[in-house]
């Protein structure tokens, strides 16, 4: 069976290494939060102001003062500490995080990555997506495979992008895939999700790649 939601952000977990600065996107990627593997400590870092978040809160537990970038209720730890968004994006272009959870509405065989919005739907603001792509050394993509039928990872994307060449890797309900801009195919598909059949990821898959399952 594909991964679920939960199952999906467990995995990009697994990404995750001992004293990393992480950043988690909306969506699928603050799932994550609640899934750090035991003897893993990382600082999460929000957009909005906040670094050192810890997992979602139980019901009645909430503070409506503490939210992350996609306004969810989140949890202090010891080392929680807060800041304007101008440090907040500092951090983010400077290099100063060392990886990005995020969503995806596309990405390409060459790693482009559209997150931000889709024409015609009345969007607040492109976020911290573009900051996060261009400033951020790693970028891994948690999404759906395929959307109304139709395939996520294309040849190229055509909807408006978030940057060009940007994703590391991407991790679907179906499978996972490495990306390198300066591999032909670029995508490497490394693993599969249970009981899904590489013939399906390849019937799903608009985009070309190459198998690397063990």
């Amino acid at each position: 069976m594909p991964w679920n939601r939960e199952q999906i952000a467990a995995r990009a977990a697994q990404e995750l290494k001992d004293g990393f600065y992480v950043n988690l996107g909306i969506g699928i990627p603050t799932l994550v939060a609640n899934m750090i593997p035991e003897g893993v400590s990382i600082q999460l870092h929000s957009e909005n102001g906040m670094l050192g978040m810890g997992p979602f809160p139980y019901a009645g537990e909430e503070d409506a003062d503490l939210i992350n970038a996609g306004k969810e209720t989140v949890t202090k730890i010891p080392t929680t500490s807060f800041f304007d968004s101008a440090m907040s994006f500092g951090m983010m272009r400077g290099g100063h995080i060392d990886i990005s959870i995020l969503g995806g509405l596309q990405v390409s065989e060459k790693g482009d990555l559209a997150n931000w919005t889709i024409p015609g739907k009345m969007v607040k603001g492109m976020g911290g997506a573009m900051d996060l792509v261009a400033g951020v050394p790693r970028i891994v993509v948690v999404m759906e495979h395929e959307a109304k039928g139709q395939s996520r990872i294309v040849n190229e994307c055509t909807l408006p992008l978030t940057g060009r060449q940007v994703v590391d890797l991407i991790i679907t309900d179906l499978a996972v895939f490495e990306v390198d801009p300066a591999r032909t195919p670029s995508l490497k598909l490394i693993e599969l999700a249970p009981g899904v059949s590489a013939g399906e990821v390849r019937e799903k898959t608009d985009a070309a790649y190459v198998e690397a399952l063990n």
